[in-house]
C-alpha cells in the first residue's frame, strides 16, 4: 500500500498574475521552487487564503528571484492578483517511508514572494 504525505510547502505567497490566456499550469518563481524540491511538471496543490478556493495542476519554473506566482489557464479564474497562496506538493510512499519523511517548508515573505535568508 502507498499513503500520499506532504514533501513540499511554500507557505504564504502573493499571487503576482492572473494568465486566462495559458494552456494550464502555475508559473512559480524558480528559486522558490528549487527550495521547496519542486520539480518542473510536478503536480502541486494550490489553497487560497482569500477565498478558500483548493484546486491542483502542475508547475512551471519562473524567472529566478522574480517572485513570481501567475496562475495561468482555468485556474486563473479561481484566484486574484494579490491573493495569498499555499503551494503544496505530496510524494507517495509507502507507510514506513512516510513515518520518517521531514517536507521541506519555505515561508517566503509574503510581501515580495522573496526568501529571507
Amino acid at each position: 500500500m502507498l499513503i500520499q504525505v506532504l514533501k513540499s510547502k511554500i507557505h504564504r505567497v502573493t499571487v503576482t498574475e492572473a494568465n486566462l490566456d495559458y494552456i494550464g499550469s502555475i508559473t512559480i518563481d524558480s528559486k522558490l521552487m528549487a527550495a521547496a524540491g519542486i520539480i518542473p511538471g510536478e503536480r502541486v496543490f494550490i489553497v487560497d487564503n482569500n477565498n478558500g478556493e483548493r484546486f491542483d495542476t502542475y508547475a512551471i519554473p519562473g524567472p529566478e528571484g522574480s517572485g513570481v506566482i501567475c496562475l495561468n489557464g482555468a485556474a486563473a479564474r479561481k484566484v486574484h492578483r494579490g491573493d495569498v497562496v499555499i503551494i503544496m506538493a505530496y510524494a507517495l510512499v509507502t507507510p514506513e517511508e512516510g513515518a520518517t519523511i521531514k517536507p521541506k517548508l519555505v515561508f517566503p515573505d509574503t510581501q515580495t514572494n522573496q526568501l529571507t535568508e
